[in-house]
């Protein structure tokens, strides 16, 4: 792919099957990492993107002109075990994981840019994007215009790589689980602050566990999930974790 078509713009997307289940792992990488399988698996992954993606690039002079956008559809699914052992991955401080509409676990989730000729090395961006992003990046990229005739829900990442804007262009972001609508984030411009309200959340089983382990995966509807009215409010810019709900007592604004 890339020598016919290093001469001239690409566009290359890779859709690994790695870091999901059931873990394929080959036996050069079984047994490396302090967090097994799944972190074996993990570490082929890293492997395959320098060695078949970023050193090829490299070699072939490419390096300083060629985007390159790592990240994932989703966080870790916590569901996933098998005996003792967490296959999902795991979601740090963040709550909830996969197939749970608006909780951070499952949808937060690093995103890693690379373009040495434009982009400085090292620069750490705290702003929430999405995956919907991509789209008029690579349009913006390419020369072109995203359709005027329907409302494009992504806004371009390059201001915001290249430092000339500070925050996102999403002041709102809308998070649903399958057709229905389960939270919403505003990031409340002239404060700094991030504000996220659930509407409906997952019974989660049993009920301290911040999964659906008696189902497997958590309802998006029905008897699976629990309906807010008035819905639950969190501070995210304190309370990433989403700990502690506000109420008019503890934040009257």
């Amino acid at each position: 792919f890339y020598f016919r078509n290093k001469h001239r713009p690409f566009l290359l997307f890779v859709s690994l099957l790695h870091v999901h289940t059931p873990l394929v792992t080959t036996k050069k990488f079984q047994g490396r990492s302090r967090h097994g399988l799944y972190g074996d698996n993990v570490e082929e992954m890293d492997w395959m993107v320098g060695k078949w993606l970023l050193d090829v690039i490299d070699k072939e002079g490419l390096k300083n002109t060629t985007f390159i956008y790592f990240a994932s559809d989703h966080g870790g699914s916590l569901e996933a075990h098998r005996g003792n052992a967490q296959f999902g991955g795991w979601n740090g401080i963040y709550k909830g994981g996969k197939g749970m509409g608006g909780w951070e676990g499952g949808i937060r989730v690093p995103g890693i840019v690379r373009w040495p000729g434009v982009f400085p090395a090292g620069t750490v961006i705290n702003e929430l994007t999405s995956l919907m992003d991509i789209f008029p990046t690579v349009v913006q990229l390419a020369g072109g215009a995203v359709p005027q005739d329907r409302v494009i829900d992504g806004r371009t990442l390059l201001p915001l790589l290249r430092g000339t804007v500070q925050h996102s262009g999403h002041e709102f972001m809308f998070h649903y689980c399958g057709a229905f609508l389960h939270a919403v984030r505003w990031h409340q411009k002239d404060s700094g602050t991030i504000w996220k309200a659930h509407y409906a959340t997952p019974v989660f089983q049993p009920e301290a566990s911040g999964a659906c382990f008696g189902r497997g995966i958590c309802p998006c509807f029905g008897e699976g999930v629990t309906h807010h009215d008035p819905p639950l409010l969190f501070d995210l810019s304190r309370d990433p974790s989403e700990a502690n709900p506000l109420s008019a007592d503890t934040e009257p604004l």
